[in-house]
């Protein structure tokens, strides 16, 4: 039995984590079975965002003719664009993987990890990559530590009502960014960030989109005004099955089926060359058997943790999906903080979100911060505040038909939501970001002078409206 001071699981964010316990002079142990960076880097957000880059280029080119700009696309090497994001982020893994290694006070551990009993977790390696030279294929060995931070994060889960999963080749976004061809025919089941993200990059790449979701809206979950315009965007380019829950799948002769149904019973069946199922996401408590270790989750699978981030096991910690305060990188990350303040350097710091915001870059993007319209419609006395684009001098210059700033400000001058759709939406919610951190109530965000023409003044615009202070100067 090998005994560490600490022991982080996951090496997403965690890395970071066990990095900082190492340098504080612990004799820290780091367990990850996939490469380093976890979802984000390998998965999510790196490869994703550097991938619709190239979509939101292409439809640059491809609207420019509405600029009197005389342009248009010969050809995309979707296999060269594909590969080129696989090199970079395959170095920077590479890159983390090797400063992991020669980090003193810190052993990488390749290999697959679950708990059998209070912090203590069992490794099985399995391709002699942990960094020693020799075929450790088989052999396992048990870690313990005084305290396990687990970072072990989430994967892509299917719903048990879709029959065929078992004998129909699908899609999860693991598998999705990295095809070595382009599907002249995609279908995407699920209408949330995902399906939104990347019905918008193969769209724009050149297949053929039919997404088939169970709302009434794409991104269902946001403010109904902002959902709305999202999905009458999506319309244009898209084919949209919405209403329509999946039920079966099937492949026949190579071509994927979908069959979905509506509550009132009415059945619709699409086709394509390839399919994509993206359902939501699933925490890895179980893949970790944290019932083996005596820690709580909830009914989703989430660790249940405290507001110091300690889950319900004396010296165990848990950040990031798997603990599911939060499902984005920005939370794990600030997470991570406060682990490192609280496991490493023992004091107690109550983990808060202040500005928590979060964006979806599909086209158009769209952000959004604190409440939406509905959640506080019935709970207290509020104003909305809306500004459009096409209200100021730079958003109408970008042509973006339909777009606006949404603000929801409480009677005592709060900010309980603010609500972006349009070009750049995921940068202009930072200032709201910013300033509700800093303690500013809505009226210093309309007050505060703002560059002109600058397209942060949507923005600006709905708060002013919000604060029944007019639209000067846009």
């Amino acid at each position: 039995m090998l005994d560490h001071d600490f022991l982080v699981l996951g090496g997403g964010t965690g890395n970071a984590v066990a990095a900082a316990a190492a340098d504080a002079g612990l004799d820290t142990g780091l367990v990850e079975r996939g490469r380093l960076g976890g979802t984000c880097l390998n998965r999510g957000c790196n490869p994703s965002k550097k991938l619709i880059h190239r979509a939101d280029v292409a439809e640059s080119v491809r609207t420019a003719g509405g600029l009197g700009i005389d342009a248009g696309i010969d050809d995309i090497a979707f296999s060269d664009i594909v590969d080129d994001v696989a090199e970079a982020i395959t170095a920077k893994a590479e890159r983390m993987a090797r400063e992991a290694r020669e980090r003193a006070g810190l052993t990488l551990y390749r290999a697959e990890g679950r708990f059998v009993d209070e912090r203590t977790v069992e490794v099985e390696r399995g391709d002699g990559s942990d960094g020693d030279g020799d075929d450790d294929d088989g052999d396992t060995e048990r870690l313990t530590a005084e305290t396990v931070v687990l970072a072990g994060g989430s994967r892509p889960t299917v719903p048990d009502s879709i029959d065929g999963t078992d004998e129909t080749p699908y899609l999860t976004s693991d598998e999705a960014l990295w095809l070595d061809a382009l599907p002249d025919r995609l279908v995407v089941v699920g209408g949330g960030y995902i399906a939104v993200e990347l019905g918008h990059f193969f769209s724009e790449m050149g297949s053929e989109v039919t997404i088939v979701g169970s709302g009434d809206t794409l991104l269902d979950r946001e403010d109904r005004d902002v959902a709305e315009r999202l999905t009458e965007a999506y319309r244009e380019s898209h084919d949209l099955r919405l209403g329509y829950r999946a039920t079966e799948i099937g492949d026949e002769g190579g071509e994927r089926v979908v069959t979905a149904e509506s509550e009132g019973g009415e059945t619709v069946e699409v086709r394509g060359d390839r399919l994509l199922l993206a359902t939501g996401r699933r925490p890895n408590s179980d893949q970790w058997h944290v019932d083996a270790a005596g820690i709580d989750t909830d009914e989703q699978g989430f660790v249940e943790t405290d507001e110091y981030l300690r889950a319900s096991v004396d010296g165990v910690y848990a950040m990031g999906d798997i603990a599911g305060n939060y499902a984005f990188k920005h939370s794990g990350d600030k997470e991570a903080e406060y682990v490192v303040e609280n496991a490493v350097h023992g004091n107690e710091r109550a983990v808060e979100y202040p500005g928590m915001a979060h964006a979806v870059f599909g086209s158009p993007q769209v952000a959004s911060l604190g409440k939406t319209e509905r959640e506080v419609s019935d709970a207290r006395a509020y104003e909305v505040g809306t500004c459009a684009y096409d209200d100021t001098a730079l958003g109408s210059a970008l042509r973006d038909e339909g777009g606006f700033a949404k603000a929801i400000v409480g009677a005592d001058g709060e900010v309980l939501g603010c609500h972006v759709v349009g070009p750049e939406a995921s940068t202009m919610i930072h200032e709201v970001s910013t300033a509700v951190t800093a303690g500013a109530d809505a009226e210093t965000i309309a007050e505060t002078i703002h560059v002109h023409p600058a397209i942060s003044e949507v923005v600006q615009g709905a708060f002013r409206d919000a604060c029944g202070v007019g639209l000067p100067g846009l």
